[in-house]
């Protein structure tokens, strides 16, 4: 049994966690995990959970929230008619396969090697949020044939090292192949459903060991975080699709953009020492 204070610590923590990334989803539309992995690495490492398993564990978890906001997400957009489903569903198979192939690999890296990856990818996500424009394009429509063979795995792949959803790959991806902003948030929710869910199912049945990882976790996804942030994000992120529409976000994205570097640094540099 964990110690009680060490585990209302831990409660606090994820609350406080929950609360940020629903704002930040909701103001910036950028997926929850982007902002959930680095935060619960941090919060568990600070509280003691030493698991050479740890990116895993918040890896899974982050995940398992994906499934339960896309999936709000998705009914969301669709009853405005925003959802491209003729992308879903010929995207669909090789983002899952992907996805497949991404726990395979997540599961025999160690968790130093994650931290890289994670650090890597989010800094060039987060230079695209800081120094992106709108009207950049590099083809008229999405990809099909052999060029979506190629693609939809490699999305599906990075979005599961990365524990996180549609959004932060599917979004650039579609817009810059032509797509309207509002359709490509609400098809990469779609995304999000796809990765998630057999990634997540993979995860749980993850041989993690007893010692040094945060209690209540099945497999590698931790079952305490995975509820509290499903219930905050839920609470905070009409909050910051609110603030969004009251002002402009665009500065708003930079400010993240630079931030995300920042914390993708840090965990560069954790990983490295």
């Amino acid at each position: 049994m964990p110690d009680a204070g060490l585990l209302l610590m831990t409660l606090f923590l994820l609350v406080a966690v929950g609360a940020l990334g629903g704002i930040l989803a909701g103001l910036l539309g950028v997926g929850g995990g982007i902002v959930l992995v680095p935060a619960f690495f941090y919060v568990f490492q600070s509280l003691g959970y030493d698991s050479p398993q740890l990116m895993q564990i918040c890896l899974a978890t982050s995940l398992a929230t994906i499934i339960v906001t896309s999936l709000r997400s998705v009914v969301s957009h669709n009853k405005k008619g925003a959802v491209d489903w003729q992308v879903l569903r010929t995207w669909a198979p090789g983002i899952a396969l992907g996805a497949l192939v991404g726990v395979v690999a997540a599961s025999g890296l160690r968790s130093q090697s994650l931290q890289l990856i994670f650090g890597v990818l989010a800094i060039t996500i987060g230079l695209y949020l800081a120094f992106g424009r709108s009207e950049w394009r590099v083809a008229e429509a999405m990809p099909t044939g052999i060029r979506r063979l190629v693609i939809s795995p490699i999305v599906g792949f990075m979005s599961v090292l990365m524990g996180i959803g549609g959004g932060s790959f599917g979004v650039p991806l579609m817009t810059l192949h032509n797509t309207s902003i509002h359709r490509a948030v609400a098809t990469a929710a779609g995304f999000g459903v796809i990765i998630a869910v057999p990634s997540v199912a993979g995860f749980l049945f993850l041989d993690v060991a007893d010692a040094g990882k945060p209690p209540y976790t099945i497999g590698a996804v931790n079952m305490v975080a995975f509820v509290i942030v499903i219930a905050m994000t839920l609470i905070t992120a009409p909050i910051g699709v609110k603030i969004a529409h009251a002002m402009n976000p665009k500065p708003l994205k930079r400010v993240f953009g630079g931030f995300l570097i920042l914390v993708a640094l840090n965990m560069l540099a954790q990983a490295v020492l």
